[in-house]
């Protein structure tokens, strides 16, 4: 697969773009991310994601790698259809805009989701995971993979008051490339949005979802109460908790039992106990 475009000069414009993409407000003012990784590009194409770039260094490239190869042969077919431009650079220009190492030579720059609340087409009943301002993106990707393995409907990032005129929260964004490569490709098998607060709240109540949060002074065990109908399990950080105007929209408040002198549990690891024990619940014979 040959590129229409070669760069070997890490000063190029184009890769000085790709390279700013690190930083948050350069991709929410484009709108575009970065999916590096074989197994990650995968799941993406494997999805109907639509790279507008791709940036591949031949001298880093796994040999004989079968999905390496459907990855080219996605590649080519998008950039025979005009909807990607594939760009051969050097290592050098590969390592200067790769996140980490062991990328495999391909980087994608991918646009941003444009899936809105209106757009989900929820089961009966529905189970979705909102996060309100992660703090780590390690913790977001994780949760993604715990969505994905136990058959979450969708994962909704809710944007509090003061972020909504710079899509930004306290915590982590959604698209941090780092949040992508820590799921393994989760990100793009799971069905992710980002919307005001407010209109969280109003979808879910319109959707007949039942709220569900978890803080720590709750009275009710997480066990106590019925995952089995339609389902929001609301979770808040680990350094900020649970908003005000989330705990008061909850219609059921809940706590995770702790023995220990450690005051909360890691966010990815609380948010699989609750999801996991929605998966119980649901097993269980009618």
């Amino acid at each position: 697969m040959e590129p229409t475009v070669e760069i070997t000069s890490t000063h190029n414009p184009r890769i000085k773009r790709v390279a700013k993409l690190a930083h948050r407000s350069t991709r929410d003012e484009l709108r575009q991310t970065v999916v590096e990784g074989i197994r990650e590009i995968s799941l993406a194409l494997q999805n109907g994601v639509v790279p507008i770039e791709a940036y591949i260094c031949n001298e880093t490239l796994p040999e004989r790698d079968p999905d390496v190869a459907a990855i080219f042969d996605r590649l080519h077919k998008l950039a025979t259809e005009g909807r990607t431009e594939l760009i051969g650079v050097s290592p050098a220009v590969f390592e200067k805009i790769a996140y980490r190492g062991e990328s495999g030579g391909v980087l994608l720059v991918v646009p941003y989701s444009e899936r809105t609340l209106s757009s989900l087409t929820l089961p009966d009943p529905p189970l979705v995971v909102v996060v309100e301002d992660a703090e780590k993106p390690g913790n977001l990707g994780a949760i993604l993979r715990t969505a994905d393995a136990a058959g979450v409907d969708a994962l909704i990032i809710p944007l509090r008051d003061h972020a909504i005129q710079n899509t930004r929260t306290k915590g982590t964004d959604i698209y941090n490339p780092n949040v992508i490569r820590a799921s393994l490709g989760a990100a793009f098998t799971i069905p992710q949005i980002v919307a005001p607060a407010w209109d969280v709240i109003h979808w879910l109540r319109e959707q007949a979802i039942h709220i569900v949060a978890a803080v720590p002074e709750a009275d009710t065990l997480y066990t106590a109460t019925d995952l089995t109908r339609p389902t929001a399990i609301v979770m808040g950080s680990e350094a900020w908790g649970l908003s005000d105007e989330w705990q008061q929209a909850a219609d059921t408040l809940v706590r995770i039992p702790m023995s220990g002198s450690v005051d909360s549990l890691n966010l990815s690891t609380s948010t699989a106990l609750l999801v996991y024990e929605a998966v119980r619940q649901r097993s269980l014979p009618g």
